[in-house]
């Protein structure tokens, strides 16, 4: 077993970068090749590779360290005023989700709960993938590249904090009598977790201000920087916040420091090379096309355009409303397409306690594929980039 993995990961390196190299050819981001390579080499096409425990937690690491590498290269200021845009642009595209994907699942016989839950699993955007693909393309500190992000963010808290409220509810299988002070319970750790990754950013940021200016500690600042990135991550998991909202704060709070750029140095490569393919190829093996009836593949083609449209209008109109130019509001809607990672995760735990059926699973890993490799050609449209030389990054 453990030759077999190393020779999966011998796959995945090799392979993703052979078709990171030809969707770089045609003008398309490398992460595009990354997530077709996913689909070849999994479940859905070859089956030469399977999902496991060990892959699932190398890409845990790997979004992990794409979210803090996003973080790291934000523009803290520019998000700091657009950060109220972020949130209106947020709240409109998850209502709409929600409110979409809740009708559809409705008129196909889904329960009430079972279609709320399926409009909760629509409202989380994936951060990675729109991350990943801003990063590639040199727009990660536009004013439409850092709105996205942080729309991104608050999106997966409001998908996290429905989740837990439905749960808290007693609307899934076994989650227990309906407990309102479980509601209250969950906001309140939350709000808990905001407050403390305040205080350890602020920590934080004057230890490694304090380390920039010593000679010889500029050695040890990407290892003390990875260190935060993970402690952020288990600290927001353990206050029921998705750990790539800790890994994200975690980089936000060193992108304006005199250690960034060295941390930045030392650790991406650490990513591109090894943990960030392993990522994007995952979301391609949780991709099956077994057991899709006719009724399931007219579900899943209509949650798709109901994901796409209620992002891309939802979030283009709140962009729209903060006064954003035109050609930035179709940015802002293309780049919050895209689910994934706590799409997933959302859709995992809902199968767990009842709250979807296995058999829609299917569909909403299809709808998280193809919004994911929809998203990053779209942005190179939208951003009008067709000369730009993208950096190789895998």
């Amino acid at each position: 077993m453990e030759a077999r993995f190393l020779l999966d990961l011998a796959l995945i390196l090799v392979v993703t970068k052979i078709f990171g190299l030809l969707t770089r050819r045609v003008h398309l981001p490398q992460v595009v090749g990354a997530l077709f390579a996913g689909i070849i080499l999994g479940p859905a096409i070859l089956g030469i590779i399977q999902p496991s425990y060990i892959m699932n937690a190398l890409a845990e690491v790997g979004v992990i360290l794409i979210m803090f590498a996003a973080g790291l290269g934000t523009d803290f200021q520019q998000l700091r005023g657009s950060l109220k845009a972020s949130g209106v642009i947020a709240v409109i595209g998850a209502l709409l989700a929600l409110a979409g994907g809740f009708a559809l699942a409705l008129n196909f016989g889904q329960g009430t709960r079972e279609s709320i839950f399926i409009g909760v699993v629509l409202t989380a955007t994936s951060v990675g993938i729109s991350a990943e693909a801003l990063q590639e393309m040199g727009k990660l500190k536009t004013k439409s590249g850092t709105t996205i992000l942080g729309a991104a963010i608050i999106d997966d808290i409001l998908g996290i904090i429905i989740l837990s409220i439905m749960m808290g509810m007693g609307m899934g299988v076994g989650a227990g009598d309906v407990s309102f002070a479980n509601i209250g319970m969950t906001l309140l750790r939350i709000c808990m977790f905001f407050a403390i990754a305040a205080i350890c950013g602020i920590v934080a940021f004057k230890f490694f201000e304090h380390l920039s200016v010593k000679g010889g500690g500029l050695r040890r600042l990407p290892i003390f920087g990875l260190a935060f990135c993970f402690f952020m991550a288990y600290l927001s998991e353990r206050f029921g916040v998705a750990d790539i909202v800790g890994a994200y704060i975690a980089g936000l709070v060193l992108c304006n420091s005199k250690a960034e750029k060295h941390i930045v140095e030392n650790t991406a490569v650490l990513s591109y090379m090894f943990f960030s393919p392993i990522f994007f190829v995952s979301v391609g093996l949780g991709t099956s096309f077994a057991g899709l009836d006719r009724n399931t593949v007219t579900f899943t083609i209509l949650l798709l355009v109901v994901a796409v449209a209620a992002k891309f209008i939802g979030c283009g109109f709140g962009a729209f409303l903060c006064k954003y130019s035109r050609s930035e509001c179709m940015q802002v809607g293309v780049g919050m397409i895209s689910r994934g990672e706590v799409a997933i995760i959302i859709a995992t735990q809902g199968v767990g306690v009842g709250l979807m059926n296995v058999d829609l699973f299917s569909s909403v890993i299809l709808v998280v594929v193809v919004t994911s490799l929809i998203t990053p050609v779209l942005l190179k449209k939208m951003f009008g980039d067709k000369d730009a030389q993208l950096p190789s990054v895998m």
